[in-house]
């Protein structure tokens, strides 16, 4: 169940494996939850412009944010975000003349108020 998103700047479009920083996070996440690989859901956001700091050039940004259902500890929360963050380092390349700024959030979603549905579509001959 954890949706997960990721914001990033459009700078680090060729040098940010975001494929494979999605395949690494699931099994991650979903072992830190205690949940399955399948039930993660990850989208990434090319963001065309970022304002970090002063405004000053040379800045890329990667942003994380990982909701699960209710329940979890502090202390689980405050692990999954940093073997997050340690993850991601290995999946952006550097950008020559760029400093990175990442950063992971993990948050809840409210049980009572969260509802998901799945269905799969049936082939027609």
């Amino acid at each position: 169940m954890p949706h997960i998103t990721v914001d990033y700047s459009d700078v680090l479009s060729e040098s940010f494996d975001r494929r494979g920083f999605g395949r690494a996070l699931h099994p991650l996440v979903a072992q830190a939850v205690d949940g399955s690989v399948s039930a993660c859901k990850t989208r990434f956001r090319r963001a065309d412009e970022c304002v970090i700091a002063d405004g000053e050039t040379g800045i890329a940004m990667v942003h994380v944010e990982i909701a699960l259902l209710s329940g979890r500890t502090p202390d689980v929360k405050g692990e999954l975000s940093r073997s997050v963050l340690q993850l991601l380092r290995g999946f952006v390349g550097p950008v020559p003349g760029h400093t990175l700024h990442a950063s992971v959030d993990v948050s809840e979603l409210d049980r009572g108020c969260y509802s998901s549905h799945q269905e799969r579509a049936v082939a027609t001959a």
